[in-house]
């Protein structure tokens, strides 16, 4: 609803190194596992750099919406390999080198540290973050030949759109500080 006709920028291929696009459905869930982990460390880390007491709260509430993913996640997985029991064994399989986009923490802090000052600029960046990931998963789904896959990047997709949903209830209620 708040689009403003702005397009995207950057290259098509990011974050698809990682993808080989033969990939099962429990790869691509390890994948994206890692890849919201990321994002939520980054969450946290904003939160503990943040004196501001309102936007550290913010940063917590949106690591908040990852570990939520994460366990969709997980329990999406357990129902493909019924070998993993627990998530401390499903989570000795992550790498999270990257958040959600594609980029390393420190890569993303690097390019968008002056944006993100204000509550409404946090929110922005996040639905940024959010809506590159939505991107990135429906990208996967044309690389990968496998439907089983496809339905499970079809899936983490929703629930993309489920978080930014959250935030443009976040950005309509939340407080709007300059």
């Amino acid at each position: 609803m708040a689009w403003q006709g702005l397009t995207a920028m950057g290259p098509a291929e990011m974050g698809m190194a990682r993808l080989r696009g033969d990939e099962t459905p429990e790869e691509i869930i390890t994948l994206a596992y890692g890849m919201e982990e990321g994002l939520g460390d980054f969450y946290k880390i904003m939160a503990e750099r943040n004196e501001d007491a309102e936007v550290a709260s913010l940063f917590l509430r949106l690591a908040g919406f990852e570990e939520n993913h994460k366990q969709r996640l997980f329990e999406l997985y357990a129902t493909l390999d019924n070998s993993v029991t627990d998530r401390d064994s499903f989570e000795a399989r992550i790498v999270s080198d990257a958040m959600e986009g594609g980029f390393t923490t420190e890569e993303f802090l690097e390019r968008n540290r002056a944006a993100m000052e204000t509550i409404p600029d946090l929110i922005s960046v996040a639905m940024m973050l959010e809506t590159q990931a939505l991107d990135l998963y429906l990208r996967y789904s044309q690389r990968t030949e496998d439907d089983k896959s496809k339905a499970v990047l079809f899936d983490i997709a929703e629930e993309e759109k489920a978080h930014l949903r959250a935030l443009g209830d976040l950005m309509d209620k939340g407080p709007q500080q300059g």
